[in-house]
């Protein structure tokens, strides 16, 4: 799979990393402009050059969702963060709040590979620490090998990551992280042995998704926005996810979705769970 390596530093100071998010500055700010989007989409960056990143094909537990900013169990969620950073070569992060205030380097040397960015300006990239596979500015076959060397890696096989497929990333890619997905489920790490995905959570209310449930980022921002609305129960919560419309195939039976609804079940009006996992699902980009 070809992607665009740019070489450059991550920076945590002034900004609120999670378990996927993270900013970077290339050494040469200018190959920001090698860089595609869908749609004729740039990547968004400051004066300097630093912009934000999503890492490509995972999902970590939420730290500050939305305008409430709303989170998942802290527990997981700051436990994908710090080993985020100290996977990017970060010590000594200190914080007020979500919003890092230093940290020991300044910045961190490290690499991206990618080949676009999302609505919102993003570079969608897998990401690595120190020295570069390759030249920066120029396309390299990103193969497993290659993959295994990211922290895009490390966090699905550390189980502190769901993985979360788009329509972009290559076949090999998405099998070597569903199979250390799998692998990180069956021996309980990280995360898996709360994760409640597929086997199902009562919903009683807010405080549930923030402080209890832990489950696929993508449901739980669902979730959020469906309460949000004022709804108490879940029992129009289907008829909320065919409006929302999350377009997706189904890897075990091929089917092309439209609305999560499709993969959702709902019983007595107050217990959820998905009826495939989250490595069987692959989106289209918004």
């Amino acid at each position: 799979m070809p992607m665009l390596l740019i070489q450059g530093s991550y920076v945590v100071k002034g900004t609120q990393p999670d378990g996927d998010t993270i900013h970077f500055t290339p050494a040469n700010p200018s190959e920001w402009d090698l860089v595609g989007g869908l749609g004729g989409r740039r990547v968004q960056h400051s004066a300097t050059g630093q912009a934000t990143l999503r890492l490509d094909a995972i999902d970590a537990l939420e730290t500050h969702y939305g305008p409430d900013r709303v989170h998942q169990p802290l527990r997981f969620a700051h436990a994908a963060r710090d080993e985020l950073l100290t996977r990017l070569g970060f010590t000594d992060v200190q914080r007020q709040d979500e919003t890092v205030t230093a940290s020991t380097p300044d910045a961190a040397p490290g690499f991206i590979l990618t080949r676009g960015s999302d609505v919102h300006g993003r570079c969608v990239a897998l990401a690595g620490s120190g020295a570069p596979p390759g030249t920066s500015g120029l396309e390299i076959d990103v193969d497993e090998s290659v993959l295994r060397m990211t922290v895009n890696h490390h966090m699905v096989a550390t189980g502190l990551a769901y993985p979360t497929f788009y329509r972009s990333l290559f076949t090999s890619l998405r099998a070597e992280l569903a199979t250390v997905a799998r692998q990180a489920r069956e021996s309980g790490q990280g995360l898996w042995p709360s994760d409640v995905t597929t086997t199902g959570a009562k919903i009683t209310g807010l405080s549930s998704l923030t402080e209890d449930v832990v489950m696929l980022p993508k449901l739980f921002r669902r979730l959020v926005d469906y309460l949000g609305l004022g709804n108490g129960s879940l029992a129009c919560f289907p008829a909320f996810l065919a409006g929302v419309q999350d377009r997706y195939s189904i890897l075990s039976t091929g089917e092309r979705r439209a609305g999560l609804q499709h993969v959702v079940e709902i019983t007595d009006g107050q217990t959820l769970k998905m009826t495939h996992p989250a490595e069987d699902l692959i989106f289209d980009e918004a």
